[in-house]
């Protein structure tokens, strides 16, 4: 529509001729909405509110009397309220490029007096203290200016030629240094470690691979081998058991031979030396027999014998007493008695001639009747009656 106009969110429009604006300001501030501007008898004019940017390099003093170059860089603006605008807009509206070498300047005033006031220690340390400080002491003369910082960024510090700072950072990159050496060392020897461990595992892996392919080769070898040596082998087996076959028909002609040399030659042998056994038993015994046989009927003839002779034996002694002087003591038991000795002497005799007799049989000489004429009868004069006295001239 003719005569209205609309400023860009980041403009503020300023309109001039006509009422005043807030607090006696020569025009009128319009932001985020249009206005209805006469031609001819208003003027607009636009103030922009986008973020401008200002660097400073500026050569600073240190409290310890070092020179050093400092680059920083400010991020401001207009403020947002009318007054910060109306300021702005008194000063820089018609060459808005001014604030920011307006505020480098004041920046780079300000920068130098901080800095003069601290070491390079901490000014190298402290940056984030050095730029609020420096942002501190700025802002009242940028708020009267109608302008706001948002940031300030210390860029670089450098000491130029005199080698402060080198020197000041030297144990610290030596420090580094030597924890960048051990760290390297350290990587390093992970790194061999990885290598040798890598190594072994290819070693291993080789080997493994070796032994499986000698096994398989082995493997192969040995069905080759056994393929080749199916047929001999089987012919071998073929052969032993036609030799065990053999060897058991052997065995066993060999047993039946055995068997048939045990019937035909053994056994009659063995019966022939028990029937000549059986009659050598026999014959012995029959021979024992009628030698007991005849021992006895001889000791049965010798006896009837010695009792047949007995009454000739005391004949024979009681004729020896014929001629002899006796002389009786005891009268009739006295002549008793002699003839009862003689008796006794008789049968004393028999008693003797049957025990040389039985002895004679334990040595297998058996008595005959022959032996009776070895008898010798005691003598008239060797006899002595028990309980008699006999007196022989």
């Amino acid at each position: 529509m003719f005569g209205y106009r609309v400023p860009a969110p980041d403009e503020a429009m300023l309109i001039s001729g006509g009422r005043r604006g807030l607090g006696g300001a020569p025009f009128r501030v319009v932001t985020g909405h249009g206005k209805f501007v006469l031609p001819v008898f208003r003027k607009t004019r636009f103030l922009t509110l986008s973020m401008c940017e200002a660097e400073v390099t500026e050569t600073c003093v240190t409290k310890q009397g070092i020179a050093l170059h400092v680059r920083a860089v400010i991020a401001f603006k207009v403020g947002n309220d009318h007054e910060s605008i109306i300021n702005a807009g008194q000063r820089f509206l018609s060459d808005q490029d001014q604030m920011s070498v307006l505020t480098g300047r004041i920046f780079a005033g300000h920068l130098r007096a901080i800095i003069g006031s601290m070491t390079v220690e901490e000014i190298v340390t402290e940056r984030q203290k050095l730029a609020a400080e420096v942002l501190d002491t700025s802002k009242t003369e940028m708020a009267k200016i109608g302008l706001t910082v948002d940031s300030l960024q210390i860029q670089s510090i450098d000491d130029g030629d005199t080698g402060y700072i080198d020197a000041m950072s030297a144990p610290h990159k030596a420090a580094i240094q030597r924890q960048a050496q051990i760290a390297q060392a350290q990587a390093t020897q992970v790194a061999v470690e990885a290598q040798q461990v890598a190594a072994r595992k290819q070693a291993e892996y080789a080997r493994q691979t070796a032994v499986v392919k000698a096994e398989y080769s082995a493997e192969v070898d040995r069905a080759q081998a056994q393929a080749a040596q199916a047929g001999p082998l089987a012919q071998a087996h073929a052969q032993q058991e036609v030799l065990a076959a053999q060897t058991e028909l052997a065995q066993r002609q060999a047993k039946l031979r055995q068997q048939q040399l045990v019937a035909e030659v053994v056994k009659p042998a063995e019966a022939e030396a028990e029937r000549v056994r059986i009659l050598a038993a026999a014959e012995a015994e029959r021979m024992k027999v009628q030698a007991e046989a005849a021992a006895s009927y001889d000791r049965v003839a010798l006896d009837r014998m010695l009792i047949d002779q007995l009454p000739q034996i005391v004949k024979e002694a009681a004729g020896g007493l014929a001629g002899a002087n006796v002389n009786v003591l005891n009268g009739a038991d006295g002549l008793g008695e002699i003839a009862a000795g003689l008796v006794s002497q008789g049968l004393t005799i028999l008693d003797s001639v049957r025990q040389n007799l039985g002895s004679q049989d334990s040595d297998g000489r058996p008595g005959t009747s022959e032996d009776s004429s070895l008898l010798q009868l005691p003598s008239a004069k060797e006899q002595k009656p028990k309980n008699g006295r006999v007196d022989l001239d």
